[in-house]
């Protein structure tokens, strides 16, 4: 049934996935309206946010294995589920003046069709397009990024015009239907598959195929120190950046002094930044190779983390902020393919769930830090300043990573050397 289907429209249909749940990263069109509502704090209303991103992670790690087992279609139907059901959910809560209710419709349920709803759609296209990793998993996740630039201006519109809760119950019931028609048409390609004319390609010697550096399962990778600084480089880029996109609609008002309306309209710009970066910088290193993607990701970001406290300029503030988006977009982008890499293929999708859990940790490190300080100063910029250091340590890591593959290429290189000696 497979070898009928377009590995492009199977692009399609993750992209549908992902711009309904990358919905979470417009989060901060209800932030301030919440706090007014309810006269609840900043860190409780971030609590939020941080607890969806908390489940993403937990049940990305959780039900990796179910993904690999039972393929993206019925991956990609849990996920419609807990995610239709939590934004909806989270209505009631609102109806119901409820903080912890939120807390588990938002955070814990939707969070847990974030995770399955993330992977699913990720491993499966690595495997439909073995000529373009990163241009693969750039696809895939290309709709999480561009979610805030469609989401945002309609939540802004939707909360003003019928309220919070039924903000919810509309965009739930919404994301549910996309998601429901996307996963119906996800499939895995056959073993072996090749796009038409690839394997003539190779054949011919007109283009190569990179060799992974291993083969390992899920349970050997988390073995291995290159698992660790995958990880560490994963939680740096998403703790800085997440503190930054869940807050970016109150930073631009108090930095630049935006209005509520520009703001919200600046959060769906830099929204498409997001998804640019994933798309650009993962096809990108297709070519300049994954350790060199992250070791730019990183130099960019401490000094742009360094210098944003600094800038009263509009416009050069916003390009700082895009800067940071497309980065913090291509991280996640450029993840799956790194794995592919320096793991293989036999268990992508629950190796990517391990790594993820990065992601999780981040979710509640980056946006409450972010939001204490905001209590305890009275403004988001204090904070930036720290992670900037953050990314110094991250840069650090690249180099850590980068001896870690020259050694493992070294030890293949000599192995295949011995092989053929004996053969």
């Amino acid at each position: 049934m497979s070898k009928v289907k377009s590995r492009w429209l199977i692009a399609l249909s993750g992209v549908g996935i992902h711009i309904s749940i990358g919905s979470v990263y417009a989060w901060s069109n209800f932030t301030n309206p919440l706090m007014e509502k309810f006269n609840w704090s900043a860190s409780e209303v971030q609590l939020t946010f941080s607890l969806a991103i908390l489940f993403l992670g937990l049940s990305a790690a959780f039900l990796g294995h179910f993904v690999e087992k039972y393929g993206p279609r019925k991956s990609g139907l849990l996920a419609a589920v807990f995610f239709g059901a939590g934004v909806a959910g989270s209505g009631f809560a609102v109806q119901m003046e409820s903080l912890p209710l939120l807390y588990v419709f938002y955070g814990m349920l939707g969070g847990i069709g974030l995770g399955v709803g993330y992977i699913a759609p990720v491993s499966t296209l690595v495997k439909w397009f073995p000529d373009r990793r990163g241009l693969a998993t750039g696809l895939a996740i290309m709709g999480f990024g561009f979610a805030a630039a469609i989401s945002s201006p309609i939540m802004d519109s939707l909360i003003k015009s019928v309220g919070i809760a039924n903000t919810f119950y509309i965009l739930g019931v919404s994301y549910f239907v996309v998601m429901l028609a996307s996963s119906l048409y996800l499939e895995k390609p056959s073993e072996g598959w090749m796009p038409k004319g690839f394997q003539e390609k190779v054949d011919s010697g007109k283009t190569t195929i990179r060799k992974d550096l291993s083969q390992l399962t899920a349970n050997q990778a988390v073995k291995t120190k290159r698992f660790y600084y995958l990880w560490l480089m994963l939680f740096i880029n998403v703790t800085c950046g997440i503190a930054i996109l869940s807050a970016a609609k109150p930073l631009a008002e108090e930095s630049i002094g935006l209005s509520t309306a520009e703001a919200a309209a600046l959060v769906g710009v830099l929204g498409l930044f997001n998804g640019f970066g994933r798309i650009g910088w993962a096809s990108v290193s297709d070519y300049i190779g994954r350790t060199n993607t992250y070791t730019t990701f990183f130099v960019l970001q401490t000094v742009l983390f360094f210098l944003l406290p600094n800038i009263t300029t509009a416009i050069v503030f916003q390009i700082m902020l895009a800067i940071i988006y497309t980065c913090y977009g291509g991280g996640f982008a450029s993840i799956p393919a790194y794995i592919g890499d320096l793991f293989g293929t036999k268990q992508l999708g629950a190796i990517h769930g391990y790594i993820l859990t990065a992601w999780a940790a981040a979710g509640l490190a980056g946006p409450l830090f972010a939001a204490w300080v905001k209590d305890t100063t009275g403004s988001y910029a204090e904070s930036l300043t720290f992670f900037a250091a953050l990314f110094i340590v991250a840069l650090i890591v690249t180099f850590l990573a980068r001896m870690d593959i020259r050694r493992l290429e070294k030890e293949n290189t000599t192995g295949e050397q011995l092989q053929a000696q004996n053969f």
